[in-house]
């Protein structure tokens, strides 16, 4: 399936490249200057965070490191079971650490919140969030993003690293999937 194919199950385009790149590099900007000196570490939580990862990191004038965690909460569904399973660890001790994750979407909050208190009780020195988007509406479990990027409706999102059964996470932009595209299969559980 090739991008132009992709984008024929589009719906909207939501978020455009443009406004993202513009987004990571100011998200880029107030990272550097709030971490100088403090050489933190930047968790991705996989898969879908490495987009944003690969370009944040780039923006960020400081000394970093990267770490992944890959976590299963979804499956094939376009709502998280609330139910998080590790999948890939850290390899990297973070204790005494400036830790910040780096998060795609946070929708529910329960995955992020599962993820939060597993990282606080290995003793960082500090913990932050920097998610891309925030579709808060669909909110169950409150938690503060630290490092907001964009407010989204909740509406069923795909691209620059989101996927829906492990397609889409390459186009450049943000867009709403067609309902057909995932009503098909059974997966009712959106607006």
């Amino acid at each position: 399936m090739n991008v132009n194919m992709m984008s024929a199950d589009i719906k909207k385009v939501l978020i455009t490249e443009h406004q993202i790149q513009e987004k990571v590099a100011e998200l880029g900007a107030i990272i550097s200057k709030d971490y100088q000196g403090k050489n933190p570490i930047l968790i991705s939580i996989l898969k879908g965070g490495v987009v944003f990862l690969a370009d944040l990191m780039r923006k960020i004038t400081i000394p970093i490191e990267i770490e992944f965690l890959g976590i299963s909460s979804y499956g094939k569904s376009t709502k998280s079971s609330g139910v998080v399973k590790i999948v890939k660890d850290l390899n990297i001790d973070i204790r005494g650490r400036h830790v910040l994750i780096i998060e795609d979407i946070v929708d529910t909050g329960l995955s992020l919140t599962y993820i939060k208190n597993m990282l606080i009780a290995r003793n960082p020195q500090s913990l932050k969030i920097c998610a891309l988007l925030d579709k808060y509406e669909a909110r169950v479990q409150e938690i503060f993003i630290d490092y907001p990027g964009f407010q989204i409706s909740n509406e069923f999102v795909v691209g620059y690293g989101l996927d829906y059964a492990e397609k889409y996470r390459n186009l450049s932009y943000i867009g709403v999937l067609k309902p057909e595209y995932y009503k098909q299969k059974g997966d009712y559980n959106l607006k």
